[in-house]
């Protein structure tokens, strides 16, 4: 018979009465249930199950109690529902399949063995479990059709979680008094391991909002901060400004002051299968505290001497992408320029950044609504866009904060809020220096980018 091993964490129960209502028990934390009827209740009860089996990465077990009578199941992080493998009666509709070795060369064909194993359930069942608790497990979920798909891998991947390290769990942690983390330091794991990745391939995300002040640059330098400490090398933050971008300004400067005008000449020999990746240290900038280099633009000289066209941008990225596995790209307040539009050609995710200012709000509404109608990419990135909305003022309510994350959450795919913070106003940004609830907002802010790459 088909079984499917998780481990024995989280401990979930389900109750459904027979009015739908009920509640969900996750690690003792209950969720209620409010239904109309049973088929009703028990999806919200595999969705709610569903959502926590994504969260571990894992399938898990949940042990149901309905009308119908008790049954352990298994849900998969897709929704999925098995019988668990331990049930001795498995509900209706749950099956096994004998796969058949192919047979030797020149050998005859065997008929197809149908008689069930020792303690295997046939697609007609053996038992007679009580009626609607075939409700669980439908007929129709995908069933095994090969030997590695019947078999089950002695390779048991079992996640061992580590006990709490934060808070008062982890100070008795230290003393040997193990713990389990808090779900507040389960989420905090969750996103560290989401921008922790590497994905196949460079991916750019473009950091845009027509205003100026909408907070473009702090943005691009935290999160690829995010990305370089907890995901090692390899990012690079590109000032795309012909107007006086400022990223080298809030950013370490290496010892020398090369820009992307004194690279741009050099991005044929760059590209050559004879560059060597230290031989860009001459036109970027390391930032050593925060591990990802910066590539400036040239703020001290007028546009008009410095103005760069598509194919310039085509080199510049041909080598940021070369070199780099993450480009994060400060962009301009003019959605005209060549620059911008080609940066958007090149983007694989789109961050708007905001205040709580209503010009500078609607703003990044109204660039996201035009990419909806540009051309079928620029549409599908602005609907998949994530918003940053920082409270760029102290004085600045929470109300003005939720008011606008509100607003942006009809037109994006994510939402993220970030509290004042004077270690962002002025001066060179670098991540430690800010207070431990923004390196938390802007960790969430790195997951939410995370999760469209």
């Amino acid at each position: 018979m088909t079984t499917t091993t998780v481990p024995t964490w989280p401990h979930i129960e389900a109750v459904i009465r027979e009015d739908g209502t009920g509640e969900v028990t996750i690690n003792g934390t209950s969720h209620a249930l409010e239904a109309n009827g049973l088929e009703e209740a028990r999806n919200s009860v595999i969705e709610t199950v569903a959502a926590t089996a994504k969260k571990v990465g894992r399938p898990v077990r949940v042990a149901t109690t309905s009308p119908d009578g008790d049954w352990p199941l298994i849900v998969h992080p897709d929704g999925t529902v098995a019988a668990d493998a331990d049930t001795a009666t498995p509900p209706r509709g749950t099956r096994a399949v004998k796969a058949l070795p192919t047979a030797a060369p020149g050998a005859a064909s065997a008929a197809p063995d149908t008689t069930p194993e020792p303690g295997s359930v046939s697609s007609t069942p053996a038992h007679n479990p009580p009626e609607g608790a075939e409700g669980w497990v439908r007929e129709n979920q995908p069933q095994p059709t090969t030997w590695r798909e019947v078999r089950q891998s002695f390779l048991v991947r079992e996640q061992v979680e580590e006990p709490a390290a934060k808070g008062i769990r982890g100070a008795l942690a230290k003393v040997g008094i193990r713990l389990n983390p808090s779900e507040a330091e389960r989420r905090e794991r969750g996103d560290e391991h989401a921008v922790s990745q590497h994905w196949p391939g460079p991916r750019t995300i473009a950091v845009v909002n027509g205003k100026g002040g909408a907070g473009k640059t702090p943005t691009t330098v935290l999160l690829s901060a995010i990305f370089a400490r907890y995901g090692g090398a390899g990012v690079l933050a590109w000032d795309n400004n012909q107007t006086r971008g400022t990223l080298g300004w809030r950013t370490e400067q290496g010892p020398h002051e090369a820009t992307l005008l004194d690279m741009l000449p050099q991005t044929d020999r760059l590209l050559s299968t004879s560059a060597q990746s230290a031989d860009l240290a001459h036109y970027v900038h390391h930032q050593t505290r925060d591990r990802f280099d910066v590539l400036r633009s040239q703020p001290v000289m007028l546009a008009d001497q410095q103005r760069l066209g598509v194919k310039d941008v085509d080199a510049i990225h041909s080598v940021a992408s070369k070199y780099y596995r993450l480009v994060f790209i400060d962009s301009g307040n003019d959605e005209s320029d060549p620059l911008w539009l080609r940066m958007i050609d090149h983007a694989d995710q789109l961050v708007v950044a905001t205040t709580t200012r209503a010009d500078i709000a609607e703003a990044g509404a109204l660039l996201l609504e035009a990419l909806g109608e540009r051309d079928e990419r620029s549409a599908k990135l602005a609907a998949r866009a994530v918003a940053v909305v920082s409270q760029a003022e102290e004085k600045a309510s929470r109300a003005e904060v939720d008011r606008v994350a509100n607003g942006y959450q009809a037109i994006a795919r994510d939402v993220v809020t970030i509290p004042f913070d004077p270690a962002m106003v002025d001066g060179t940004l670098r991540y430690g220096s800010l207070r431990p609830a923004t390196r938390r907002a802007w960790l969430a802010a790195g997951a939410a980018v995370a999760r469209g790459l």
